[in-house]
Parts: structure tokens; C-alpha cells; sequence
């Protein structure tokens, strides 16, 4: 990357990585600060700690090395999955036993990071296209209801909102058919900074969280206290971090394809690594565990730069943010229906690619068809309606309450039972060459 316009193309594109997942980020300590009555000042550490340690993460993923990092472009983001986990251990733990299941969690993955490495047999395409799609699909009625302002919104459908967020939809997609190159890598940036003008001057645009956040702040390492062990949280952990191993496969898997790079076990394992080191690191740091974010492998897709280099960026990004909390604070001031309509894009993207991955898939035979129909109607079956399983024990809703967690393990018990012959891994096809001035990082 020569010449003085490099870094600026470099920085713009990290720069939307970091805005297409900024919603996600924010949200889950938002709720968790919410559900276990946190002041607003540990709110606030909250998101400052987890943008830090999301930005460290995202390094650590991208950044390949002999023991860990899938050398993907990644980024790292709080894991929805383990919301309800966290809410409940710290209702009748504290929150000191949080942090401790964290950290046994992530201690756990690295240790063992070969053997759930081994996951990567059970991935051939029929697995990999329908969990990416199940991932895709999952998503989308949470950009659909950013589109409206926000479930449980006063203004939830209003004209404004709509007007802002198909906008915002219609300037991403204009990017992308009158444009080339930089300015259309770069169109789902554009559309939310225009979204968000457009919002201000409609005086949906509340500039208060800018004035009063601070310009400068150093995350604490165990703020809460010392990191407590009690089973049952620590055993909780486990199965919400091999569930988001599963997950953070398919999205390894899905990048692989884009880039046109072939995924050993050792890549797998070491990204399995990575995400080990993640959660401890959330632990450590009063954070929360981390996964691969779907909304940026859409981006990826969408804008066509698949250099390491942009999340690496992304990554350092992240991490001012973290010690700027004023400057962290811009980014809240984007009105969600903008949001919304950027991220239903990036949802539909990750939902073409899982399409895509498909057409490896022998269509003639039916157990490959049982094992779509079934596992995509079970994904977006328990994402319409999160309470079929209501009844189950809380261990074991932790499995089957979340559509992706539901229909990924579909997809693989069904291609165990279903499918008589061996399957190899997801075969890759070299990707189209990234956008002129951006190599491969």
C-alpha cells in the first residue's frame, strides 16, 4: 500500500468495519449493564472495556501466527449468544463469577483449541452454505426492525424512519451500481454518514452522550473484583463458547471462500486459538466473550477488499475508541433506522454467500435437501419465535433458544445421520481480485 492515499482508503474502509458492528458491540453491555441494575458509570466502563478488548480481539484473529489467528479478515465482536448466559450467572452468582466462567472458558478452548479443531470434518458444503445462510437469515429480522427505529420504540415504523433507512438503503445500493473502486467499497460508509446528516437536519440527532463523555480513559483490568469459579457458571461458559466456535466456523469457512484460501485444520485450530485468548482477554478486562461478527463477513462480500490490512485497522480503531470514550461516542449518536439500513444489506450479503457456498451441493440427492429444509426451517423457525423451547432446563435452552445455534447443530447432526459417504471440507475457489490500490494483506 504506497503513495500518500493508501492509509486514508485503508482507514475509510476499517472505518466502516467498525461502524457496521459499532450497533452490536454497544448493545450487548447495554443490555447486560440494564439487567444487573449497573450505574451509569459502569455502564459506560462497560462499553469503553468492550471496544477496547474487541479492537485487541480483531488484532489477534487477524494477525496470523504459528499458534493463533486465522489470518482472515476479521473482526471480533461481543457474542450475542452468551447474553442470556451472563445475565443469569450474574443474577445468582455475582458478578465476579461472570468473569470467572469466562476466563475457565477461553483457558478451556486454548487448551483443547486441536481437538475442536477436529469440528472441520464435519463441515462440507451442505453443512457450511446452510449454517452461513441460517446465519444470514437469523440476522435479518434484527435489521429489519432497526429499519423501523428499533423494536419497542416510540417511533417504531414512523415516515421518518423509514425515510432514513430506506435512504440509506438507496444510497449503498446507487453506490454500487454507479460507482467503482474506492467510493464503491466504501458505499455502506457513505450511505450512513449521509443517513445520519439527513437525520440531524430531521432533529433526530441528540449530541448530549458527545458533551458529556470524557476525552480520555484507561480501562481498569478487574474492575468488578477478583474472578470467582463456581461449576455450574464455568460448565454454562463451556457450552456457550463451543457453541460460538461453532458459529465462528461457519464465518471462518465463508471468508475462506471469498479470499479464495483453502482452510486446514491447523488454520481452524488456530483460530480456535484466537477466540480462546479472546474470551480470556474479556474476562480479564470485565468484558464478555467474543466471536466473529456476521454484519462485517457481509461487508467483506459487499465492498470486495478482502485485505487484512482493513481489519487490522479496524482493529486499531476500536482500540482509541476504547481510551476516547468522546470520540467512541460519535458513533452512538447514529439514529438506529440508519443503522437498519445499512445492516439489512449486509445481512442479505451474508445470506448470498451461504447460497453460494451452496452450489458445491449435490442438489440430486435428498438427504442434502433434508438437511437444508429442515436445518434453515429450525434456524429461522426459533428466531421467529425465540419461546418454542421455553420449557426446556435453562442448560439446555442456552443450545436450541438461539435460531443459529438451533440450525447449525441441525445442519450437523442431520449430514452425520443423513449422509452415507465421507465428505471433505468445503473445496475454494479463488476469490475475484480486490478492489485496483488494495492488495491481500
Amino acid at each position: 500500500m504506497n503513495g500518500n492515499t493508501g492509509y486514508p482508503k485503508v482507514f475509510s474502509l476499517g472505518l466502516q468495519h467498525v461502524l457496521a458492528m459499532y450497533a452490536g458491540a454497544i448493545l450487548v453491555p447495554l443490555i447486560v449493564g440494564s439487567a444487573l441494575k449497573f450505574t451509569p458509570e459502569q455502564q459506560a466502563f462497560l462499553i469503553s472495556v468492550d471496544l477496547l478488548t474487541c479492537g485487541i480481539a480483531t488484532i489477534l484473529q487477524s494477525w496470523q501466527t504459528k499458534l493463533s489467528g486465522i489470518g482472515l479478515p476479521v473482526i471480533m465482536g461481543t457474542s450475542f449468544v452468551a447474553v442470556s448466559p451472563v445475565i443469569t450467572i450474574g443474577t445468582q452468582y455475582g458478578i465476579t463469577a461472570i468473569y470467572g466462567a469466562i476466563i475457565a472458558a477461553g483457558l478451556f478452548i486454548i487448551l483443547f483449541s486441536k481437538v475442536y479443531g477436529k469440528l472441520l470434518k464435519l463441515f462440507p458444503p451442505v453443512v457450511t452454505g446452510t449454517v452461513v445462510m441460517i446465519i444470514g437469515l437469523s440476522l435479518i429480522p434484527s435489521g429489519i426492525k432497526n429499519m423501523g427505529g428499533g423494536e419497542g420504540s416510540k417511533d417504531f415504523g414512523s415516515a421518518e424512519n423509514l425515510i432514513l433507512s430506506f435512504g440509506v438503503l438507496a444510497v449503498i445500493l446507487i453506490m454500487n451500481r454507479f460507482f467503482k473502486g474506492f467510493l464503491r467499497a466504501i458505499s455502506v460508509l457513505l450511505g450512513i454518514i449521509a443517513g445520519t446528516i439527513a437525520a440531524a437536519l430531521m432533529g433526530k440527532v441528540n449530541f448530549q452522550s458527545v458533551s458529556e463523555a470524557s476525552w480520555f480513559h484507561i480501562p481498569s483490568p478487574l474492575h468488578f473484583g477478583v474472578p470467582t469459579f463456581h461449576l455450574a457458571p464455568v460448565v454454562t461458559m463451556l457450552i456457550v463458547g463451543t457453541v460460538i466456535l461453532v458459529e465462528s466456523t461457519g464465518a471462518f469457512l465463508a471468508l475462506g471462500k471469498m479470499t479464495g484460501r483453502e482452510l486446514t485444520e491447523k488454520n481452524i485450530t488456530n483460530g480456535y486459538r484466537a477466540e480462546g485468548l479472546s474470551f480470556m482477554l474479556g474476562g480479564f478486562f470485565n468484558a464478555f466473550p467474543y466471536s466473529t461478527f456476521a454484519q462485517n463477513v457481509g461487508l467483506v462480500q459487499l465492498s470486495g477488499v478482502k485485505t487484512r490490512k482493513v481489519t487490522l485497522t479496524a482493529g486499531g480503531i476500536l482500540i482509541c475508541l476504547g481510551l476516547l470514550p468522546k470520540i467512541a461516542a460519535l458513533a452512538t449518536i447514529i439514529p438506529t433506522a440508519v443503522f437498519g439500513g445499512a445492516t439489512v444489506v449486509m445481512f442479505g450479503m451474508v445470506v448470498s454467500s451461504g447460497i453460494r457456498m451452496l452450489r458445491d451441493v449435490d442438489f440430486s440427492s435428498n438427504s442434502n435437501l433434508l438437511i437444508i429444509a429442515c436445518s434453515v426451517s429450525l434456524g429461522l423457525g426459533t428466531t421467529v419465535v425465540p419461546d418454542l423451547f421455553a420449557v426446556l432446563p435453562p442448560m439446555l435452552r442456552i443450545l436450541v433458544n438461539d435460531g443459529i445455534i438451533t440450525g447449525s447443530l441441525s445442519a450437523i447432526i442431520l449430514n452425520l445421520l443423513l449422509t452415507k459417504r465421507e465428505h471433505k471440507p468445503a473445496e475454494f475457489t479463488p476469490a475475484p481480485a480486490v478492489e485496483p490500490g488494495l492488495k491481500e494483506g
